[in-house]
């Protein structure tokens, strides 16, 4: 670009070397001194060289050049490894960017991650088998990690992952058992797996918090359970860590018959000790979902109680926070209940809710025909319509009237 009155460049700096070429450097956007990855014949060759990184800024196409250094696979690697995650979240995110973002993506440097790219990735992994919703879990975690090469590392000018629609897919509505469904499977369960049955369907507590919960964590007095941990299973180990969030850390109430049945529970299957499990296997092992289905054979018991095909143990936890909605219970009593810092999942519950929006517009019809006029018979409306068409009475003196 060329100079101003006084000599000086407006943009940037050249500078001619001993050698006889001449160097450029500029200062980017991000504050930072860069020079050019080569030197130049002549100071007008370096010029053109600064006008065209001047535009790429002007225009907002500009990149670091360091992005065409910077490699997805250990970029995401260490992003994983940096982030403050619960366990399983950790393994989970380590087997996505494992199995269906490094082997397609991990050789690319950030800056050549384009739009396109992710759409003909999210296509490879379609086509190779991988399932729509793993695919959005991909795509979800690839672009947390190029938010972080944005936003705080300054790597990349913008995300690449922005596709409408790329982050979202149908999940079909899962069942919710009756309570006589609950019922009848808690009685196809051997006898120390009921109360699990019983207290997962009416208190809403997710398989984790139930597999970690302590005789310490239940006041039978009270009627009320406390969620201060949840157990994972991970790889290689079984681990007790903190809630899901912060909301999951709760104290919920049972209904009596939850409580009736807990309490027999620890009497017959529950250690005496304070941080005895509540809910253990039949040697006194802790809670695992798959020797829990097998020692229980899952399968056939559905089959037996009548539940809907494909119910899983986590949509116990739906007919509780349903019958809770049908109370009337506001949408933060609900978020209480359930463990949820949103509101979203409340308010499906509510939206939901169909019987007792049933109730409501059965009220609301009791309502509209108690304030609704009596109707009259015909024989007394037909009457008065002849009487304003000025035909006589239908007493005698009318009968005459009309004979004669």
């Amino acid at each position: 670009m060329a100079g101003s009155k006084n000599g000086r460049r407006r943009f940037g700096n050249i500078r001619k070397r001993t050698s006889g070429r001449f160097q450029a450097r500029y200062i980017g956007p991000d504050g930072i001194e860069r020079t050019a990855p080569h030197t130049f014949a002549t100071e007008r060759e370096a010029t053109r060289w600064l006008t065209l990184v001047e535009s790429e800024i002007i225009k907002g196409d500009w990149t670091a050049p360091e992005a065409g250094e910077v490699q997805l696979g250990p970029y995401g690697q260490k992003w994983i490894a940096e982030r403050k995650l619960q366990p399983r979240t950790r393994e989970n995110y380590e087997d996505l960017f494992r199995l269906h973002i490094r082997p397609h993506l991990g050789a690319l440097a950030l800056g050549d991650v384009k739009p396109q790219t992710i759409r003909s990735w999210r296509k490879r992994l379609l086509d190779g088998g991988t399932s729509e919703p793993q695919a959005v879990k991909a795509y979800s975690l690839l672009r947390a990690i190029l938010n972080t090469a944005v936003k705080e590392d300054e790597i990349i000018r913008q995300n690449p992952c922005r596709i409408s629609g790329y982050d979202r897919y149908h999940t079909p509505e899962r069942p919710v058992a009756t309570v006589g469904q609950v019922l009848a499977l808690a009685e196809q369960m051997p006898a120390r797996f009921a109360a699990l049955i019983i207290v997962a369907a009416f208190s809403g507590l997710r398989w984790g918090e139930l597999a970690a919960l302590r005789r310490s964590d239940v006041d039978l007095a009270a009627g009320t359970v406390r969620v201060p941990r949840k157990l994972a299973a991970l790889r290689n180990r079984m681990e007790f860590g903190a809630p899901k969030s912060e909301a999951s850390n709760r104290t919920v109430t049972l209904p009596a018959a939850a409580r009736s049945v807990l309490a027999a529970h620890l009497v017959e299957f529950a250690g005496e000790e304070l941080d005895a499990l509540v809910f253990t296997g039949d040697k006194g092992a802790m809670l695992r979902t798959g020797n829990f289905r097998r020692a229980v054979d899952w399968a056939a018991a559905l089959r037996a109680a009548g539940m809907p095909v494909g119910f899983h143990f986590h949509d116990l936890r739906h007919t509780g926070n349903n019958l809770a909605a049908s109370t009337g219970a506001s949408t933060r009593d609900l978020m209480h209940r359930m463990g949820h810092a949103s509101m979203r999942a409340a308010l499906i519950y509510q939206h939901a809710n169909s019987e007792r929006d049933r109730e409501i517009a059965a009220g609301m019809d009791r309502r509209i025909a108690k304030a609704q006029p009596k109707a009259q018979p015909k024989a007394k409306k037909a009457t008065r319509k002849r009487r304003r068409d000025g035909d006589p009475d239908d007493g005698p003196a009318g009968v005459a009237a009309r004979i004669g």
